[in-house]
């Protein structure tokens, strides 16, 4: 799965159950937009920029969280200054991300995808706690 721009909604997130979840790096990423999460929590859409800070969505924050796998280079200013930069760069991470995983057996693929999405996030396990 590649993020090429905005990924705002829970179903961004689930669209993207995938063995390797790439982003552009001027993308962003999350269950909800700045402008939502705002109006949600603050009552006031004006503070989409504190939301945004909150909500850590950047590429970079989100590599660091393994919710996405890898960071693609734009060309200085956006992918959108340089289609054809933008484009050769996207197909060789592409072609990279298949090349590793047509190595891998399906069931060495399917044990790595659910292991990576099970150490997702942070939770408390009431019943074992009990």
């Amino acid at each position: 799965t590649v993020v090429i721009g905005e990924g705002g909604s829970g179903g961004a997130l689930g669209m993207a159950v995938a063995d390797e979840v790439m982003i552009l790096e001027n993308g962003y990423y999350s269950v909800i937009s700045p402008e939502g999460c705002a109006a949600i929590l603050w009552k006031d859409r004006a503070v989409a920029p504190k939301a945004a800070d909150a909500l850590k969505f950047s590429p970079t924050h989100l590599k660091k969280f393994g919710v996405v796998d890898r960071v693609i280079s734009e060309p200085m200013g956006g992918a959108h200054r340089d289609y054809e930069l933008a484009a050769k760069t996207l197909k060789e991470a592409i072609v990279d991300s298949l090349g590793k995983l047509k190595k891998k057996s399906t069931n060495k693929l399917l044990e790595d995808r659910y292991t990576k999405f099970r150490n997702l996030g942070e939770y408390a396990d009431s019943a074992a706690e009990a």
